[in-house]
């Protein structure tokens, strides 16, 4: 996730800025960490994958890893954030919201769950669809020293590995006003640099095991992407029905997908890593988070490619995509 950047807008700022801080706040060095007799012998071990993971983003992926996750900081919650994402009901146009240097985003986020909750409460009485998500992690887009947090340090490595390749991506290359296009370049980053990492720090089965979750990765988005087509060509379709029968056909669309992702569960032997998924609510802004990061992933694993999978010369070709109108951007990243 990207960095959180009248009277309503001070105080969001007010709350971003002291959140925050609080983070910074709770900070140590990772070294003070590691030698704390208070550390458990579990999260010792991850903090030690974390020093070599920054080392290893620094010389192999040429990520500006500087004095970026150093520190740890337990903030002794879930989360570290919460995001507020909105749409229409009858609409996938994603709401956005500006903020200074980053622009328009997909989401807002609150430091308090109940500040989130409260401003999807007034989304969805202004007839929005709204969702609200926990996070793991955020960048602050270089501006500031991201610590590790006590919200992702549960992870296995390379999950761990792929959450910091991620948010340093960001800090690396991040376009104004494109949620779509910085997530997903985050992404399709991240799972190259976990791939390489495997390959020369992994245990026997374990790049196998990822290559395994990112297949299962890839199915759910599918079914997400098809969900979406569906809706949105009822949406166009079905404008002068009445609300109540718009709602109904809506609300079968997502049933077939349920049902689809049930079927994928029984391929998978009865378990699916998206059950926590599909626990909540699911609307037009639900739906969206999920296409915001992964939609535009494939193509640029074709830049990848197209470039021998030199990272510097990705790089500057998605800088450069970047310096085009949105509408280009994604043009280039659909072509084969």
């Amino acid at each position: 996730m990207a960095a959180l950047s009248g009277c309503s807008s001070a105080g969001y700022y007010w709350q971003a800025a002291s959140g925050h801080l609080g983070v910074l706040r709770k900070q140590v060095p990772i070294e003070t960490a590691i030698n704390s007799p208070e550390t458990s012998p579990a999260l010792r071990e991850k903090l030690r994958h974390v020093l070599a993971i920054r080392q290893f983003a620094k010389n192999e992926l040429h990520l500006p890893v500087g004095d970026h996750y150093s520190r740890y900081a337990d903030l002794q919650r879930r989360y570290v954030v919460w995001t507020v994402h909105a749409a229409p009901e009858f609409s996938l146009e994603a709401h956005t919201w500006w903020y200074p240097l980053v622009g328009r985003l997909k989401y807002r986020g609150y430091f308090l769950e109940k500040e989130a909750r409260a401003l999807a409460a007034t989304m969805t009485t202004q007839g929005m669809d709204a969702s609200v998500s926990g996070v793991e992690a955020y960048s602050t887009l270089g501006l500031l020293k991201d610590p590790v947090l006590s919200t992702f340090t549960h992870h296995l490595p390379a999950n761990l590995a792929e959450i910091l390749f991620h948010e340093l991506t960001h800090q690396k290359l991040f376009i104004s006003g494109d949620t779509d296009f910085n997530e997903a370049f985050a992404v399709a980053v991240a799972q190259e640099g976990v791939r390489r990492w495997l390959r020369r720090h992994g245990a026997p089965g374990d790049y196998e095991s990822y290559e395994a979750d990112l297949k299962k990765e890839r199915r759910f988005n599918t079914l997400v992407q098809n969900t979406l087509q569906s809706l949105g060509e009822l949406y166009a379709s079905s404008a002068t029905e009445s609300v109540e029968t718009r709602r109904q056909l809506k609300q079968s669309r997502i049933q077939r997908m349920k049902e689809a992702h049930e079927a994928l569960r029984s391929e998978w032997g009865g378990t699916s890593p998206y059950d926590p998924w599909f626990t909540k609510p699911i609307n037009n802004a639900r739906l969206n988070t999920v296409t915001t990061y992964h939609e535009l992933v494939p193509g640029f694993h074709r830049l990848m490619e197209q470039e021998g999978g030199d990272l510097d010369r990705l790089f500057l070709r998605v800088k450069a995509l970047g310096r085009l109108p949105p509408a280009a951007r994604r043009r280039a990243l659909s072509s084969p």
